[in-house]
């Protein structure tokens, strides 16, 4: 069955969403959100009989599926694709043939050939693809783009994490790149990459640093830390703000303060997962195709990064 969902008759209507792959991040942030969202009927997908079942009870989800093809057939409006990177493509392709809108996880795929490939058979097809950089919906993230920021530092820290360079930057770099774009001015493509990378072939930090004219902007991820910790770092203008874990933010301007937080705010929507999943929801509604160019982009700039550190390494 083919997408029959339009933008005039949509609003009303209930979306029949595909979630393929259930696993960690799939219970631990997407499941939450789409649950408590109104107007979805949820399709569940893996191949786990066991687990589909135990998360299908959990969620009151009667519609399981172990079959991909089975769960096309089921006529979905969109599908929410959290299986693991390297199939990525198979599915997503998959999807895209049948006229299924996707939000899928970053990175579209560990080959940016593959990447540039999903993202022209969306357009060909005319379809809606969205990849999962929550970090443009945290609000604490987004509110840094009101104040002054000639400088941008952005450190994420891992304890005990080494680990082959293309998967480390394209897993979880990938974040820090697509965030300093964001807050990036858009002509910043003044481009530097510095890193270490042993004797094993195992990433141990790496500095990515994007300029242009007046602004200087600094992604910096060490995998040897003793921490595992994000804190962001916006300055311009006499002006100072942090902030921690995408969550406690601090204030400098003269003095310091500690901007208050909401207690009660759900985890997902101070991580951007809720506002993310209700932008591409919404799309879908509203009839509006949503293109994956600029994730593209990030995901090329990471190609460059990689390149760089192995040209270095060399």
């Amino acid at each position: 069955m083919k997408n029959t969902l339009n933008g005039a008759s949509a609003r009303d209507d209930i979306l029949r969403i595909g979630v393929v792959g259930i696993g960690s991040i799939a219970q631990k942030a997407y499941l939450p959100v789409l649950a408590s969202q109104p107007g979805l009927e949820l399709h569940l997908m893996t191949r786990d009989r066991d687990k589909l079942e135990r998360i299908g009870a959990a969620y009151r989800v009667p519609r399981l599926y172990t079959d991909l093809e089975a769960l096309i057939d089921a006529g979905l409006h969109a599908a929410f694709v959290h299986a693991p990177t390297q199939h990525h493509h198979d599915i997503v392709t998959r999807l895209l043939e049948a006229d299924i809108d996707v939000f899928v996880d970053k990175p579209l795929s560990y080959s940016i050939a593959e990447s540039r490939q999903m993202v022209a058979l969306a357009r060909g097809r005319g379809r809606s693809l969205m990849v999962g950089f929550n970090r443009r919906f945290a609000p604490a993230y987004t509110e840094s783009l009101n104040h002054p920021r000639d400088l941008v530092i952005l450190q994420k820290d891992r304890h005990n994490g080494l680990g082959n360079t293309r998967t480390i930057i394209l897993d979880d770099f990938i974040h820090l790149v697509d965030t300093l774009r964001m807050l990036a001015p858009p002509g910043a493509t003044d481009i530097d990459v510095r890193g270490r990378i042993d004797g094993n072939g195992d990433l141990h930090h790496v500095i990515l640093q994007l300029e242009d004219g007046g602004f200087n902007g600094l992604a910096i991820m060490n995998r040897t830390s003793g921490s595992n910790s994000e804190v962001l770092q916006t300055a311009g203008a006499g002006q100072r703000r942090d902030v921690t874990n995408l969550s406690d933010t601090v204030a400098h301007d003269g003095e310091t303060r500690l901007l208050p937080g909401d207690a009660w705010e759900p985890v997902g929507h101070r991580r951007g997962i809720e506002d993310m999943c209700r932008h591409f929801l919404d799309a879908l509604r509203t009839g509006t195709r949503l293109d994956a160019g600029d994730a593209l982009t990030t995901h090329e700039v990471c190609e460059l990064i990689i390149e760089s550190l192995a040209a270095a390494d060399a």
